[in-house]
This record gives structure tokens, C-alpha cells and sequence, in this order.
């Protein structure tokens, strides 16, 4: 997925949004499976606990874990991204267990994108304060982060405590990455200190001050990385693809979804490149074509511009 002054391409599911009927996800793990085959380099899935009409839309509808579980069985290569796990909602245990199983089921090829939370909704429902979830969310992050470490361990944090325990399993390859995404009530020092990537919204999509204006945020974001190493940026749109490849960049919805031909596309994508950003995850919810012909118009004429890295292979995962 990552590699320093390049862009590689993902795609966020569901495919089509859930309006009532379970039918919309029907085909959906073949499509990723073409996905996969392509050579996108991720595909992403989010967190929603409970279905707020209220609030939006319903989300992946399936559990992050148990439906990405199912895709690494019917995937071989892509990056498994969760867009993004709400660690104030469930215990860091829990979670520690459920990724690294998946990432050991999948040779290594879990991303966790993590989050505070933002539907109000779910926290009465947890039994949580809607309020404290920035501090919860920290809390969560260290625990976890305990959790990865080989060997009998022992835990004292708000969130529970133990002696001499271990996890199993360990992940693949001995860490699984923490992608921030947007603040999670933390300070920008904090993320610096504590994200191994850093997912943020994109800003205007449709104009250049808004790739600016990223590039100014990633830029102070990085200024603040102590050893100076390479972490990450990762942003996402929701796309409308045109059928003209020469329409122009169009904000749909305030702004929140974007219609646009590839021309337009690709242009957006070289700038998000070149403010630093490393990744982008394109929803195509919204587009009015079928999702098979967005992806392969993707496949064929956007991603030769930002292909997918070499890096290691998936270990072996053959349980």
C-alpha cells in the first residue's frame, strides 16, 4: 500500500449502499475478488455497530472482522483495511484477539484503520459516555499496543489488568499497523507520536486549494515525527464515475460525493500525490453506473497511474 512520494489505489465497500435490502451486497465478494486480481492494493470496510437512520447510512452492514475474514479467503494478495474500527466501543482484548486472528488467517495482510467514534448513538448503547471517548479511545490504543508484545504479559490500565497472560494468536509478522483516522479527540502531538499512518478527509476535491491545503496538513503532520521515518497518509472520496472521461470534477451532496470523469480523476489523484499523500480508497456508492463497469474502468485506465507496490508476499496461510 505504502511507499514514500507515490499513491496507490483502494476501494471502500459496500459496493452499493444497503436501502432495506440485503440484495445490494449480493455479488459483492466476487467483485472483490476481481479487485484482488487487478492488483487494487487494498480494500476497505467500516465499523457500524447500530444502524442510526438518523445519523446515515448503514455501513458494511457485516462485522469488520468476520466479513474481512471471509474476503481473505476469497483474496489473495490485496491489503485487508479496516475504515475504521471504533476502539472506544469494544474492549482492547477483543479486539487484540479478532485482528490478530485475521491477520494470521490472511498471511499478514490486516491494516487497521482505528477510530473514537462519531455516531452518538452507540455509546449509551455500550453503556459509555459519548464524552469521554478521547480518552477511551487512548487508553484503548496502549492496551492494544501491550497486547502485540511475544510472551507473558502484564497489563494495569483504566480498561482492565492482568498478570502473566499472553495473546494468541500473534500477528504475522509480529505488529499489525495503527492507522489513525482524522483526530479521534487527540492532539496532533499524539498522533504524531502514536499512529503508524494517519487517515484524514481530503478537503475540496474539485478545486486546487484543496489539495493545498492537505498537502499543508500532511507536511505539518510529518514536521512533528520525531525520528523523521516514513508514516503514511491515507485519504478517501466517494466517486460518482462518469461515463465521459472529460467531465469535470463536480462537488455532488456538499461537497461529500464527487462526479467526475477519469480525466478529472487521475488529475486529482497525481495532486493528492504530490501533497503527500500515499494511498487513496475510493468509494463508488454513488456511482450511477453498474460497480463492475467503474471497476473496470478503474482497473484499466487510473490505476497503470498509481500502481499497486511489489513488497513481500502473503506469508503462508494455509490453516
Amino acid at each position: 500500500m505504502f511507499a514514500p512520494e507515490r499513491l496507490t489505489l483502494g476501494v471502500f465497500l459496500p459496493l452499493r449502499f444497503y436501502a432495506g435490502d440485503m440484495q445490494a451486497l449480493a455479488g459483492q465478494a466476487d467483485l472483490v475478488a476481481e479487485i484482488d486480481r487487478r492488483g487494487f492494493a487494498a480494500v476497505w470496510v467500516r465499523d457500524v455497530p447500530l444502524f442510526d437512520p438518523a445519523f446515515g447510512d448503514a455501513g458494511q452492514l457485516f462485522d469488520p472482522f468476520t466479513y474481512l475474514g471471509f474476503l481473505a479467503a476469497r483474496t489473495r494478495s490485496i491489503a485487508l483495511a479496516t475504515g475504521s474500527a471504533i476502539f472506544t466501543l469494544r474492549h482492547p482484548i477483543d479486539l487484540a484477539k479478532a485482528a490478530a486472528s485475521l491477520d494470521r488467517l490472511s498471511g499478514g495482510r490486516l491494516v487497521l484503520g482505528i477510530a473514537s467514534g462519531d455516531r452518538p448513538i452507540e455509546f449509551p448503547a455500550y453503556g459509555l459516555e459519548h464524552g469521554e471517548r478521547a480518552e477511551r479511545f487512548a487508553q484503548a490504543v496502549a492496551y492494544f499496543r501491550q497486547l502485540m508484545r511475544p510472551g507473558l504479559l502484564a497489563v494495569d490500565s483504566p480498561l482492565g489488568r492482568f498478570q502473566r497472560a499472553a495473546l494468541l494468536p500473534q500477528p504475522a509478522a509480529g505488529a499489525i499497523p495503527l492507522i489513525v483516522t482524522g483526530a479521534s479527540g487527540q492532539s496532533p502531538a499524539w498522533i504524531a507520536e502514536h499512529a503508524d499512518g494517519w487517515l484524514t478527509y481530503p478537503d475540496a476535491t474539485h478545486t486546487l486549494e484543496g489539495p493545498q491545503r492537505l498537502a499543508n496538513k500532511i507536511r505539518a503532520w510529518r514536521q512533528r515525527i520525531a525520528d523523521g521515518g516514513f508514516r503514511p497518509h491515507m485519504t478517501n472520496e466517494w466517486l460518482d464515475l462518469a461515463d465521459d472521461p472529460d467531465h469535470p470534477r463536480t462537488p455532488l451532496q456538499g461537497g461529500y460525493v464527487l462526479r467526475t470523469g477519469r480525466k478529472g480523476l487521475i488529475d486529482l489523484l497525481h495532486a493528492w500525490q504530490t501533497a503527500g499523500v500515499n494511498h487513496a480508497a475510493l468509494g463508488i456508492q454513488f456511482s450511477q453506473r453498474p460497480a463492475a463497469e467503474v471497476i473496470q474502468e478503474l482497473a484499466e485506465d487510473v490505476l497503470p497511474h498509481f500502481p499497486s507496490h511489489p513488497g513481500p508476499a502473503p506469508l503462508p496461510a494455509a490453516w
